[in-house]
């Protein structure tokens, strides 16, 4: 079964529901003032201090200082990072080893050069995208071939995970913008996801 990622979350509320579902992964956006779905390292603090312990959550960070990255995964603000950005190998070598913990780097899915780079990558997991978190859907079936274990995201719903997961076989499942009303996470379809996705046969 794949696993499940819910991803942007920003309120106590969220949190509330992320743990009555128990989702694997949550998502923070961290120090990425274009997204809504934004919030600070201190916010992150206070929300990770209220979430069930074996849900992890996951930092997304877009092109953020190293510094600020590992200080997170070390004061255990988070789980793991997510760089979704141009961070380059050398970035990686260098949060590796400023940290133990798990890194995903996310790459764009619909870019052919990104998507053969993905393989060669070093850290610990990536994720696949249509581009910075924008909820865009793109043909999944590009992914099927790729043979590490991946995050498959980008324009992913309550109506096509189903399929996609049946199709390609990922990892684990990122959704976002596919769980929002209005831009704020909606309790009933973060339900339903979870739902959706566990069902898979």
């Amino acid at each position: 079964m794949a696993k499940i990622k819910l991803c942007g979350l920003s309120r106590e509320c969220d949190i509330e529901v992320a743990n009555k579902l128990l989702p694997d992964y949550i998502g923070f956006v961290i120090c990425f003032e274009k997204s809504h779905r934004n919030i600070t390292p201190e916010r992150a603090r206070q929300l990770k201090a209220l979430l069930d312990t074996r849900i992890k959550a996951v930092g997304v960070f877009v092109d953020a200082p190293i510094e600020t990255v590992a200080q997170l995964l070390n004061d255990n603000t988070i789980d793991m990072a997510q760089l979704h950005g141009k961070e380059s190998e050398e970035y990686i070598s260098t949060l590796r080893s400023l940290t133990g913990k798990p890194i995903i780097k996310a790459f764009k899915a619909t870019d052919p050069e990104e998507l053969e780079m993905c393989e060669s990558s070093s850290a610990d997991y990536i994720l696949l995208d249509s581009g910075k978190g924008y909820g865009i859907s793109y043909d999944f079936g590009i992914t099927k071939n790729i043979k590490r274990d991946y995050f498959l995201a980008g324009g992913i719903t309550l109506d096509n995970v189903a399929e996609a997961v049946k199709e390609v076989n990922p990892y684990a499942v990122d959704i976002s913008s596919g769980i929002e009303t209005d831009k704020l996470k909606d309790p009933a379809k973060m339900a339903k996801f979870v739902q959706t996705v566990r069902n898979i046969k």
